[in-house]
């Protein structure tokens, strides 16, 4: 008899508890009602969000898949559009406003749910339609001044995008405020609880193994979007995620050092050549949370020594950083901790010469590392509270790129992420400059000129007294190896 395939996977999707969404409310109802107390404000009043709408493809009927927008999906956790969202800040009731479909609904797109399903299902105290929002809201306050709306805007420092906050019919009869809710719910996802940390770590698990499963199979000859669809393929097939967390990076040989390589405009077509790496940064989602993992290695299954270097550099930054990571640590000091290593490691080599805190002094780290160190992550690959009201983005070169400049606390998920990239656009000026142009060797460097680059990405938790990192993926040139040849992992 024939013996059966072994599992591709050893991971099950975990049950989602609502009751994480039910906390989320909690937490930002008490973070809410302290800042009111403080600030002498009347405990009343309706938090309300507009959930994300369906979008079709330009002027076509084509329904892009759908994706709830990440505040609504962090308090509500409703997977359709069309919501809206309430809380009560009085009596802490949650209320839902779902879409009255029309009936052809259940003729193209399934059953209509009746409301007790969304109640049941959401964990809220009450479910209404959207059209009757006005109504339900000014029953609820019962006053007879105007009932004040806490609304989502502000500005998301990453994208530097705005939140819009929530529009319906009959605002005009609400008091809005604009000002108070986005601060204090953005820090209200800074910091993940239990059972958020269990999500982003199954996403997590579920990509390091698909990064493996790459590694694995990666052969000379091949296509970039291979290795893409291979990493899809394993997160939707094993662990049902039908999202990813960004649009997959698959970069090999020079493609390495183009830093958001992937897009439509390089669409991870290149064919994969004897003497490449690879730099593929990936990551699922999984009930909206996610993962962002980097991995970096030779497309034939070898370092050689030029590659073995270079990763080795960018290893002992991302292995120095997570040793020292702790609350009260400042992340601008661990971007340059990074950028020493990787200096240190160059000049050793011989590709850079002279000081290297003179290099740290001149920004030469920019040159080789011009994107941050990491940034905070959660239910957006970058999610937001990098920088809140008050705390100053550096302005040096480099470091203008940081996603934070925060001092580390417990609970927080940060990528941890350094690199080292020879990118043309950024080494001829250097080489010219004056003040640079004395640290760098000509000739050694000639040989890096098309190499790419090299990022190791890991997803690391701060805890109490240290930090645990979530991303479990071969990164010793050893490991490597070992599992490019076919060798088990984890071992």
């Amino acid at each position: 008899m024939a013996k059966e395939a072994p599992p591709r996977s050893r991971l099950e999707p975990p049950r989602v508890p609502m009751e994480l969404h039910v906390k989320n409310r909690e937490k930002l109802l008490r973070s809410l009602r302290q800042h009111l107390t403080e600030t002498s404000q009347a405990l009343s009043g309706f938090i309300l969000l507009q959930g994300g709408e369906e979008k079709t493809r330009h002027d076509t009927d084509h329904i892009e898949l759908f994706r709830q927008e990440s505040y609504f999906a962090y308090l509500f956790g409703v997977v359709e559009p069309g919501f809206f969202g309430a809380i009560d800040v009085m009596t802490g009731n949650s209320i839902l406003f779902a879409p009255r479909l029309p009936a052809g609904y259940a003729v193209w797109l399934g059953e209509i749910k009746p409301l007790s399903f969304f109640q049941e299902k959401y964990m809220v105290s009450f479910v209404f339609y959207t059209d009757d929002i006005e109504q339900v809201l000014h029953q609820h306050y019962g006053g007879e001044e105007k009932p004040i709306l806490f609304l989502l805007h502000g500005l998301n420092t990453d994208s530097h995008n705005f939140s819009e906050p929530a529009k319906f019919k009959g605002i005009e009869n609400f008091k809005e405020d604009t000002c108070t809710l986005h601060p204090i719910l953005t820090e209200c996802r800074v910091l993940k609880s239990d059972m958020e940390l269990a999500l982003i770590q199954f996403a997590n698990d579920i990509s390091s193994e698909a990064h493996v499963e790459v590694m694995k199979n990666t052969r000379v000859g091949m296509k970039e979007y291979q290795l893409e669809s291979m990493f899809l393929h394993h997160t939707y097939m094993y662990g049902g995620c039908r999202h990813c967390s960004y649009t997959c990076i698959c970069a090999t040989g020079g493609n390495g050092a183009v830093l958001h390589y992937g897009h439509a405009a390089a669409p991870n077509d290149r064919t994969l050549e004897d003497g490449d790496m690879a730099l593929l940064d990936m990551g699922a989602e999984y009930n909206f949370y996610g993962s962002d993992i980097t991995c970096s290695f030779p497309v034939n299954g070898r370092f050689t020594s030029d590659q073995a270097l270079i990763y080795s550099a960018v290893l002992d930054a991302h292995d120095a950083v997570i040793s020292v990571m702790k609350p009260g640590v400042n992340w601008v000091d661990m971007h340059k901790l990074a950028e020493k290593t990787i200096l240190n490691s160059l000049q050793k080599a011989g590709i850079l010469v002279g000081n290297v805190e003179e290099m740290m002094i001149e920004r030469v780290g920019a040159v080789f590392m011009p994107h941050g160190l990491g940034h905070l992550l959660g239910i957006d690959t970058h999610d937001p509270g990098g920088y809140p009201k008050g705390l100053e983005r550096p302005k040096e070169l480099g470091l203008s790129s940081l996603r934070t400049a925060r001092k580390l606390l417990e609970g927080m998920v940060i990528t941890v992420e350094p690199g080292c990239y020879f990118i043309d656009a950024l080494l001829g000026p250097a080489m010219d400059n004056p003040k640079t142009s004395k640290f760098f060797n000509r000739d050694s460097l000639a040989r890096f000129r098309c190499f790419g680059g090299v990022r190791i990405e890991s997803d690391v938790h701060v805890t109490a007294s240290g930090c645990s990192n979530m991303s479990k993926v071969p990164r010793q040139v050893s490991e490597i190896e070992a599992v490019m040849a076919g060798g088990a992992w984890p071992r």
